[in-house]
């Protein structure tokens, strides 16, 4: 405020001055109060920040004594604190002390508990061993048991190949016994082309050969001797079968469900069957010297084998025939499978 005053001073001692001051003067008076003024501005903006400073003080003053009242209050509950944390400690001690006889008692019942369990531990242990050595004499069993079975597998793969050598060699010689058994048809068949169309019918069927001869050709109505023209059949079959002493003969004698009415010893059609199959047997010796009556056998069926139903007068005519079946002798071939 001095300062204010003495510019002021200045200024007025000046205006009073310009009348009787010379130019030059008046420049340095006017240089004089520009400074003046400017010191002035500067002053009054120094007054302004100390003020401001002045009231920034002020309320860190009054926040200072904020602070002051507030870590007094929190002196006040930290000693609160202190004191509910003696009494808290007092009451842990306590704790403490009943937790740790707690925690005695509770370890003298686990290791009471330890005890048993190791107990039990090595009961288990000794089961456990005994199991283990009985395991060991299982696996050394079952080890011997491989190793018979491997001597075993051996034995058996062996005699498999010796089975199937067996096997191949008997189908090469049952495949033999089929081409025997075919030439015989075709021997048979030539022997008895005459006939053909005549009832007589040659074919091959499950291994055997089966000649089919219709009555007509071989007998007459109710009788069991042999017609002429098929005792020629039976003469030239004769001598295809005397030439293989290894084939089986079986003559069959069949019927129709006809009545039989002849009147002599014969009652029936199946006395009529086995008379006409034994007529053919004693005819094939006759004319095959060379066949062995030990390897031909007779019998009659009567009307209990027929081909088809005796529904017809057709039908009947088939049902009333004689077949003779021819079979390779197998006897040694089924010997030699046996063994």
């Amino acid at each position: 405020m001095k300062r204010i005053v003495t510019l002021c001073g200045v200024v007025f001692a000046a205006m009073s001055l310009a009348s009787c001051v010379s130019l030059s003067e008046m420049e340095a008076l006017q240089a004089k109060y520009d400074q003046t003024s400017k010191q002035y501005n500067l002053s009054q903006q120094q007054v302004l920040e100390l003020t401001e400073k002045n009231a920034e003080l002020t309320r860190e003053n009054q926040a200072l004594n904020a602070e002051m009242t507030d870590m007094v209050l929190v002196k006040n509950n930290a000693l609160s604190a202190v004191d509910s944390l003696s009494r808290r400690i007092e009451q842990m001690h306590h704790h403490y002390d009943t937790t740790m006889e707690n925690y005695v008692q509770e370890v003298a019942g686990k290791n009471r508990d330890l005890t048993r369990a190791q107990n039990l531990l090595t009961a288990r242990t000794k089961e456990l061993n005994d199991k283990e050595r009985e395991l060991q004499a299982k696996e050394t069993q079952l080890a011997e048991q491989q190793e018979a079975f491997q001597l075993q597998k051996s034995e058996l793969i062996a005699k498999q190949k010796e089975l199937e050598a067996e096997e191949a060699n008997t189908k090469a010689k049952l495949r033999a016994k089929e081409r025997e058994l075919e030439a015989v048809r075709n021997s048979v068949t030539q022997a008895l082309t005459g006939f053909a169309d005549k009832g007589l019918n040659v074919e091959t069927k499950d291994g055997k050969v089966y000649i089919s001869m219709d009555n007509k050709l071989m007998f007459p109505s109710a009788s069991w001797t042999v017609s002429k023209e098929g005792a020629s059949a039976i003469k030239e079959l004769a001598k295809v079968l005397e030439q293989d002493s290894t084939l089986n003969i079986m003559v069959e004698g069949h019927t129709d469900n006809d009545a039989y009415r002849g009147s002599t010893a014969v009652k029936d059609n199946w006395d009529l069957s086995v008379m006409r199959a034994t007529a053919i047997v004693k005819l094939l010796l006759q004319n095959g010297k060379g066949i062995n009556p030990s390897r031909i056998e007779a019998c009659g069926h009567g009307e209990f084998s027929p081909k088809v139903a005796n529904d017809s007068p057709e039908h009947k005519a088939m049902n009333r025939r004689t077949e003779i079946i021819i079979t390779p002798n197998l006897d040694a071939l089924l010997k030699e499978m046996g063994n």
